[in-house]
C-alpha cells in the first residue's frame, strides 16, 4: 500500500485520501487479468496472421500503460474539470464519428474506424462516457434551472448521436447508448408515462433495424432459432466452457483459440472459461459487479444529482458492456461485437474504458462537502 500521510495537502496526497481505493485497486486487477488473457488468448490468433507470437500480447501491454495514466490522471479533477474534459471529449467524438461516416475505413460494410496519427479509432468508444457525463450534467441543470431546458438538449443531442451511428451502422452501440441515457432519465425522476413511451419507442427501433439491417436481422434470427445460420463461433464458445469444467484445462492449454477467428477479442471470456475454469469466470463477473455497485454506493452517499447521475451513466455502461460480452459468450444475447472492458483485445477500447473509468473515479471521491449542487 503507498504510504501518504493524512496531513499531505498536495494534489496527490487528497487524491490518495478521497479516492475510493477499492474501486482503483478492482480496476487495475482488470487490467493485469486483461495482460494475462492476452498472453493466454492471443498466441494462437497472432499465429494466423504470422506476426509473431507475442505480437497481439505485446500491444495490449503498450496499451495498458497509458490507460492507467489517464485513469490516475482523469481521476484527479475536480468535478467542474470532468464536466469539461466530458464535454470537450464529447463535442471532439462526434466531430470523429461524423468523419468517420463520411470517410471512415469501411469494414464489412459498416464504416466505424478513423485513422488518427497513424492510429485506427472508434470514436464511438470515446463518446459513449462523454456523452453519459454531458448528458448528466444537462439534466442536472434542468432540476435547477427548467427554463434552460437542458432535458430538452439532451433529447436533441441523443437524437443526433443515435443518427450518426445508425450510419455507421452499429446497432449494438446505438443499443448501449440510448439505453445508459434512459437509465439517466429514469435516475433523474423522469415520469412513468415518459419512461413508457421510450420503452416503446425502444422497441420500435429494434424492429426497425431488424427490418431495414440485413446483418441485425440475421444474428437475432441466428439468435432465435440457431438452424437458421451459421452459430459455429457461439456454439464454439459455449462449449469451451464445458470443457474447462470448475477449474480449467489450464494455462496455454485451450483450444477454443486455435478455433475462434477473434478470441482475444470477441470471445476472449470463452477462452477464459476453458482455461481457467468456471470459477475464475465468476470471479470475473464478480469483479464487474464489484465495480459497478461500489460506483452506485459512493454515487448515492453524494448530495449532488449531476454525481448520481454522471456516475451512474458511466457505471451502468461499464456492467452493460460486460453483460454484453458475457452474455453473447454463453448465448444468452445476440452477438453484438462488444469487448469486455479492459480484458479484450484493442487500443480504442482499452483507452476509452481507462477514460472513463478515470471520470468515475473523479466522480466518487469522497467530498467534505459538495463542491457544486449541480
Amino acid at each position: 500500500m503507498i504510504a501518504v500521510a493524512r496531513t499531505d495537502t498536495s494534489t496527490v496526497g487528497r487524491w490518495w485520501w478521497t479516492v475510493d481505493r477499492w474501486s482503483l485497486l478492482a480496476l487495475v486487477l482488470l487490467m493485469a487479468l486483461g495482460a494475462l488473457m492476452a498472453m493466454a488468448a492471443s498466441p494462437a490468433v497472432a499465429d494466423r496472421f504470422d506476426v509473431g507470437a507475442f505480437y497481439f500480447a505485446r500491444r495490449q501491454l503498450l496499451y495498458l500503460i497509458p490507460a492507467l495514466a489517464i485513469m490516475i490522471a482523469t481521476s484527479l479533477l475536480p468535478l467542474a474539470m470532468v464536466r469539461r474534459l466530458a464535454l470537450a471529449g464529447f463535442v471532439l467524438s462526434l466531430i470523429a464519428l461524423v468523419v468517420t461516416v463520411v470517410a471512415g475505413a469501411e469494414v464489412n460494410g459498416a464504416r466505424r474506424w478513423v485513422a488518427v496519427a497513424g492510429l485506427s479509432l472508434q470514436p464511438s468508444e470515446f463518446l459513449k462516457p462523454s456523452f453519459a457525463v454531458v448528458t448528466a450534467w444537462l439534466l442536472a441543470r434542468n432540476r435547477l434551472d427548467p427554463a434552460r431546458r437542458g432535458e430538452v438538449v439532451a433529447y436533441a443531442l441523443c437524437a443526433v448521436v443515435v443518427a450518426l451511428l445508425v450510419l455507421e451502422p452499429d446497432f449494438s452501440m446505438t443499443a448501449m447508448v440510448v439505453s445508459v441515457w434512459a437509465a439517466q432519465l429514469f435516475l433523474a425522476g423522469l415520469s412513468l408515462r415518459w419512461i413508457a413511451g421510450f420503452a416503446v419507442a425502444g422497441v420500435g427501433g429494434v424492429f426497425a433495424g431488424y427490418a431495414l439491417m440485413p446483418h441485425v436481422a440475421a444474428r437475432i434470427d441466428r439468435f432465435l432459432d440457431p438452424a437458421s445460420g451459421d452459430s459455429f463461433q457461439v456454439d464454439t464458445a459455449r462449449e469451451a466452457f464445458m470443457n474447462g469444467g470448475l477449474f480449467g484445462r489450464g494455462p496455454g492449454e485451450g483450444t477454443v483459440k486455435n478455433i475462434l477467428p477473434d478470441a482475444h477479442s470477441d470471445f476472449v471470456f470463452a477462452v477464459a472459461g476453458e482455461e481457467f475454469g468456471l470459477l475464475f469466470g465468476l470471479a470475473l463477473v464478480a469483479l464487474f459487479a464489484f465495480i459497478v455497485l461500489r460506483a452506485f454506493a459512493r454515487a448515492l452517499r453524494d448530495r449532488s444529482l449531476f454525481v448520481l447521475l454522471a456516475a451512474g451513466g458511466i457505471a451502468i455502461q461499464f456492467g452493460l458492456q460486460a453483460m454484453f460480452h458475457m452474455g453473447v459468450t454463453l448465448g444468452l444475447v445476440p452477438p453484438t461485437g462488444m469487448t469486455l472492458p479492459f480484458i479484450s483485445y484493442g487500443g480504442s477500447s482499452i483507452i476509452a474504458v481507462a477514460y472513463g473509468m478515470g471520470m468515475l473515479l473523479a466522480l466518487t471521491r469522497r467530498r467534505a462537502d459538495a463542491e457544486d449542487m449541480i
